[in-house]
């Protein structure tokens, strides 16, 4: 250890100006010897092993303040379980592990951490063990208390620490052997930044999120395991989604949370991918999987192939299942850990995830709506009506209702009537036919004979508007029920729009809901790839925008009112130009004669007034700008409860530079979105009544 001596030697005989290696950590502090030594401050810390790398993640203050509490509480104290992170993860002191309460994840290791030392290759601080922080606060103690420094002490893996003062203390890795020639490797020897207490260290602790939880969400991936481009699991970005969430409530709904009427929104993640590629499946799929490109063919494998085993009966029903039974379990549990819970549950899903859900949602069964789960098909509020007379009126046959009535015949009865039936009843030959097609389209609608029908017979609609039942083609499975009725479905990046009408259907009826969840929000970027609309389903006949989300700032983004600045200008010039040059072709084909009278002229006149302002008026009307119409009130059903369905985001300015470019990014951007996060937390806390500080326009 000579060398490590004379190294201190000229360490402490050296400039006192700062180096590269060693920060600040050799200035030269004049220090009050007097100074009474106080104890040192401890906070508690987990590792995450992310890329094979270990980092060490403070607890916020709360959670820490906790497991301090019952660290000290006892000789029962390595038998406490204590949770942190808002309940979704369990601290057990005696292990020192913190295990996840929702879903699977190795567990990580905790520690009490009072001493650190800067990391090889970054600037980050890593705590030491408990045990060896313990020696070195014994040392310091020693030291501050006789004013004894240049302490020098051996970690357990023969590292060298050497307290020279209180503001100036290093770490040494251990120095390598002498070689042939004689020399020393220097650059082991480096010295590292030793640092007491976790106030001396730069990292980021974050105050406890509230205790009362107002509304669950549970979050659905789409394909494949990854959910980002930074290829994070479903938990990860489910943590970015509720931190942002988190910060937005404390900007947005400050009033309400300083006046105790708010806490947060809990969001949990539900994953189905590894339940499904457990099954066996890929190790099938890899004995057929060619060998050429093979990183492009396990990604394949891993991600696109989802859509196909959702299309398929099997693994469809291993989807729906894992799916269901996630949400139930993870409710059932979130309910014993939070027995005072009062609030209502919403679900979330992305990409393949929202159709997922879509139909697990639309085979729900419930009092008032009649849903056959197996069969998977729309059955809209008209299932229940109309009456017979209704139905005699719509074909003109009202006269013979007092015929039916008389035989005891009522709707049900009448479509199992045969034409031999009706002719026994007395009912002529043409309303006889006009009956039986009546009842026969009916029942193929319905999807009675459904193998018998095409695709474009039954969604073909009928001329007189009615939309008793829509087959929406769903794989034939038994869907789950659900414990619970969620208030509000949102879709993030959804192409539910898009297997809908692949799979025959091209109109959703303007009744139909959901039979146990009233609200549903298809929210999108503007650039994603896999996004679809539902609106144009729903009002086919009428041309219209999505809904603009607002930026979380309060107003649009700059580049988009300078493009609608833009065009509407354009539009002013254009309309401007064009009756300019109306009125110059009419001044140059005038007749050149006054001959005429005044009375004709006059009537000429106003004639061509009035044509001029006729064409102009179509020119306006067909080129009226998008946000003009969207000033008209539009009915876009009852699939959310009469509110607009569609809504988009606003993309980046660096973003439109190039729509291609970023395609992928836009699909997967939602989750660290303000603006989607921000839009979602406002419809949740409008259920309750709670609206935001200020309205964003």
């Amino acid at each position: 250890m000579s060398s490590v001596e004379s190294h201190q030697e000229q360490l402490s005989q050296s400039d006192p100006s700062p180096s590269s290696n060693s920060s600040s950590s050799f200035e030269l502090i004049d220090m009050d010897v007097g100074s009474l030594y106080e104890p040192v401050s401890s906070h508690w810390f987990y590792c995450k092993i992310i890329d094979s790398k270990e980092l060490w993640i403070p607890f916020n203050s709360d959670d820490s303040q906790q497991l301090e509490e019952a660290h000290g509480s006892g000789k029962d104290c390595n038998e406490r379980v204590v949770p942190t992170d808002g309940g979704r993860y369990d601290v057990h002191l005696g292990e020192r592990m913190r295990y996840a309460v929702y879903w699977d994840e190795p567990p990580s290791e905790v520690r009490r951490c009072t001493w650190f030392y800067k990391g090889d290759k970054d600037n980050k601080y890593v705590p030491y063990s408990e045990s060896f922080s313990q020696v070195l606060e014994e040392t310091y103690m020693v030291a501050v208390t006789l004013d004894e420094w240049k302490k020098k002490l051996e970690s357990p893996n023969r590292e060298i620490i050497i307290l020279h003062n209180p503001k100036l203390m290093v770490h040494y890795q251990p120095v390598a052997g002498a070689d042939e020639w004689g020399s020393t490797s220097t650059e082991q020897g480096r010295p590292r930044s030793v640092k007491r207490g976790v106030e001396n260290i730069p990292v980021d602790i974050h105050c406890g999120e509230p205790l009362q939880i107002d509304h669950l969400v549970f979050v659905v991936h789409g394909i494949g395991p990854a959910c980002d481009l930074r290829f994070r699991s479903i938990v990860q970005c489910v943590n970015d989604f509720r931190s942002v969430s988190l910060n937005l409530l404390q900007t947005h709904f400050k009033k309400a949370q300083e006046n105790q009427q708010i806490g947060r929104v809990e969001f949990l993640p539900v994953n189905w991918h590894s339940p499904l590629h457990s099954t066996g499946v890929d190790i099938d799929l890899q004995r057929i999987t060619l060998p050429s490109i093979n990183r492009l063919r396990h990604f394949t494998n891993d991600t696109i192939l989802d859509v196909f085993f959702y299309n398929s009966p099997t693994y469809c029903q291993t989807i729906v299942d894992t799916v269901a039974s996630e949400m139930n379990r993870i409710y059932t549990l979130f309910l014993q850990r939070n027995p005072d819970f009062k609030g209502g549950v919403s679900i979330a899903g992305h990409s393949l995830g929202s159709l997922i859900l879509f139909d697990i949602l639309t085979n729900q069964k419930d009092s008032f709506g009649d849903i056959d789960s197996e069969k998977g098909s729309f059955r809209t509020v008209e299932d229940q009506g109309p009456t017979l007379e209704e139905e005699l009126k719509k074909l003109q046959l009202s006269e013979f209702l007092t015929v039916f009535e008389k035989e005891k015949v009522d709707k049900e009865a009448l479509a199992l009537c045969t034409e031999k039936d009706l002719q026994e009843m007395g009912i002529p030959l043409g309303p006889r036919k006009k009956i039986l097609n009546h009842f026969r389209t009916r029942k193929n609608s319905m999807g009675v004979n459904r193998s018998a029908t095409s695709a474009s017979e039954v969604n073909i609609p009928k001329e007189n508007g009615d939309y008793l039942d829509v087959g929406i083609g769903q794989v034939s499975v038994k869907y789950p029920r659900l414990n619970y009725k969620p208030e509000i479905f949102f879709a993030f990046g959804s192409p539910i729009g898009m297997f809908l009408t692949v799979r025959g259907l091209r109109r959703i009826d303007p009744n139909y809901q959901f039979p146990t969840c009233k609200g549903f929000f298809n929210i999108y970027h503007p650039f994603d790839p896999v996004a679809y609309r539902i609106e144009p389903m729903v009002v086919p006949e009428v041309e219209f925008e999505p809904m603009l989300i607002p930026h979380h700032k309060g107003r649009k983004r700059m580049h988009l009112e300078l493009r609608e600045g833009f065009t509407r200008m354009s539009m002013d010039l254009k309309n401007n130009l064009l009756g300019s040059l109306r009125m110059a072709w009419k001044s140059f084909t005038r007749a050149p004669y006054p001959a005429l009278q005044a009375s004709e002229t006059a009537e000429e006149t106003e004639a061509e007034s009035e044509s001029s302002s006729e064409k102009s008026s179509e020119v306006n009307t067909e080129e009226t700008p998008a946000e003009v119409k969207e000033e008209l009130p539009i009915n876009v059903g009852m699939l959310n409860g009469g509110q607009r369905i569609d809504y988009v985001l606003q993309e980046k300015p660096i973003e439109s530079f190039n729509e291609y470019l970023f395609a992928l990014q836009s699909h997967l951007c939602y989750w660290e979105s303000e603006d989607t996060v921000l839009l979602v937390l406002k419809e949740i806390y409008q259920t309750q009544g709670i609206s935001l500080d200020q309205p964003l326009q």
